[in-house]
């Protein structure tokens, strides 16, 4: 089935629906620390020009004055928060609050009043107070950029949604080790959990 048939299904189905953008705004930067920008750790394919395009984004946010939230992936020095989570990624156990792997790219440099979140598991909201700071802050509308496309910003993202966030994944913004799972998350979370756009599509935009 060619990739025009199987959207042209979920669209007849009713999949697909756009979601009407609403202020306040937030922006969360999904794991764009250096063991994922790095390819001879955990980085690769298209993540690195999602960092450098999430400069621009990252410029937008704080001339709106969105809420500008990161995450780090971090985990104890002993291992004692271990997972399965890291039985599948051993690797996973190497980001500790020191490591340099575990540090956000110095390209996105977090802000005072910026939230830092530490996360052990691929959703940023999992075990975390972002939803609850998101709230308070009053964000309705949250975009996502960040890495891995298929990983843990979809797991965010679709967390976003049941938290009641309006997600919108910044195609040119997130990035994946692998291009064929950027592209089929992509086009999958499109039809079922978020709006998309193009960076210069939310540089367009006026009412948020």
């Amino acid at each position: 089935m060619s990739k025009q048939t199987e959207q042209t299904v979920y669209e007849r189905q009713g999949f697909g629906q756009g979601l009407e953008l609403t202020p306040p705004a937030g922006l969360l930067i999904v794991d764009f620390i250096n063991g994922f920008a790095d390819p001879d750790v955990f980085g690769g394919g298209n993540i690195r020009p999602a960092v450098e395009k999430t400069r621009k984004l990252l410029s937008l946010a704080r001339e709106r004055g969105w809420l500008v939230s990161y995450t780090r992936v971090v985990y104890s020095e002993d291992g004692s928060d271990a997972n399965v989570f890291t039985d599948k990624v051993p690797g996973c156990l190497e980001f500790t609050e020191t490591s340099a792997l575990s540090q956000v790219v110095p390209d996105l440099p977090p802000a005072p009043g910026d939230l830092v979140i530490r996360k052990q598991f691929p959703s940023a909201f999992f075990g975390t107070h972002l939803a609850s700071s998101l709230a308070m802050h009053g964000v309705k509308t949250l975009f996502i950029s960040g890495a891995t496309t298929s990983g843990c910003v979809r797991a965010s993202a679709v967390d976003a949604m049941c938290h009641g966030f309006k997600p919108v994944i910044v195609e040119d913004c997130v990035g994946d080790r692998s291009i064929a799972q950027h592209e089929a998350n992509l086009f999958d979370m499109k039809m079922k959990y978020t709006q998309n756009m193009q960076l210069d599509e939310v540089e367009a935009l006026t009412s948020l």
